[in-house]
């Protein structure tokens, strides 16, 4: 049965590229839904009840969208928008089975490789002969930043494969199999000793440069850090500098402020640094599509809104 108005407009607002993925999956998955809509990519602003939205679309000014009761994001972070004023309708971000799937096998694949100490075999010019073999997960401490729907995925992932995994956040949460900490002093204690860290924060006034000087002499020396989260989480040069001192061993980044990272980078050139193009994961249409369609449905039946931000925490 039906749940929706037969005139609903929906504005799909995103870069081509979006629509061409989600052309037929978003009608399709609204018809699954129940929901019968007309999918458009203009519209007069007055005449639109929800908008799907990439924040890296020329959209800006929501102002105008008077009749507008929802706008659904695409990407998992918010941070571009959420402070956008004329934005007042309720905006919900992207959380889809696909992503957290994605995000969960290149943390447990980095994880494993530092672990390991895969890198020292895969490049072998010298032909090194040197049995070292490494400690067991048990024995190997990991530190989960932020434990939001993906980090609490990865968190307990890790967990699973015998690593002893603490989860940092701003507020208390108890998740099972996890030691967790939160505030100032859980955060210093999270990190000091860990030989894994995983930054899996959003981006927040607070969170922005959390992990500086003094938090990088906090691990256990040549401790990894696996950034897959948001670039500005990292002071640069904190980085490089306990890079070059040994006091974080490897850094794998797939986020940066700037991007595509500039060539002339220095993390580009840096022996202890991997990066990967901010291809940890992505949003998967097919089960996005899902998502949108049932937050749709549940604005129309007066439900509460899957995953919606948080104005003043700014996530």
């Amino acid at each position: 049965m039906s749940t929706s108005r037969g005139d609903m407009k929906i504005l799909f607002s995103a870069p081509e590229s979006d629509w061409a993925d989600y052309r037929d999956l978003l009608p399709s998955a609204l018809a699954h839904a129940g929901i019968t809509a007309e999918v458009v990519r203009e519209a007069a602003p007055d005449t639109v009840d929800y908008i799907v939205y990439a924040p890296n679309d020329d959209l800006r000014d929501f102002t105008p969208f008077t009749r507008t009761r929802a706008v659904l994001s695409l990407w998992a972070g918010v941070e571009r928008i959420v402070g956008n004023a004329t934005l007042t309708q309720p905006l919900t971000r992207m959380v889809d089975a696909g992503l957290e799937r994605g995000m969960v096998e290149y943390v447990t694949g980095h994880v494993l490789r530092h672990h390991l100490g895969m890198d020292a075999h895969v490049v072998n010019p010298e032909r090194d002969w040197t049995p070292v073999p490494p400690p067991l997960a048990a024995d190997r401490p990991v530190t989960v930043l932020g434990l939001g729907a993906l980090g609490r995925a990865c968190a307990t992932t890790l967990a699973g494969l015998g690593f002893p995994v603490t989860g940092w956040s701003r507020t208390p949460k108890r998740i099972e199999g996890l030691r967790c900490l939160s505030g100032e002093d859980g955060l210093t204690a999270a990190l000091t000793g860990a030989e894994i860290i995983v930054a899996l924060l959003p981006l927040t006034p607070e969170t922005e440069g959390i992990l500086d000087a003094a938090r990088f002499a906090l691990p256990a020396p040549r401790a990894a850090l696996i950034n897959p989260g948001r670039g500005a989480l990292i002071d640069d040069a904190a980085l490089l500098e306990a890079l070059d001192a040994g006091r974080i061993g490897h850094a794998t980044l797939d986020v940066f402020r700037t991007e595509p990272l500039p060539r002339e980078h220095p993390y580009w050139a840096h022996p202890r640094v991997t990066v990967t193009p901010h291809v940890a994961s992505a949003t998967r249409p097919a089960t996005a599509a899902r998502v949108i369609a049932e937050n749709i449905r549940r604005a129309e039946a007066g439900e509460p809104l899957l995953f919606e931000v948080d104005r003043v925490r700014g996530y």
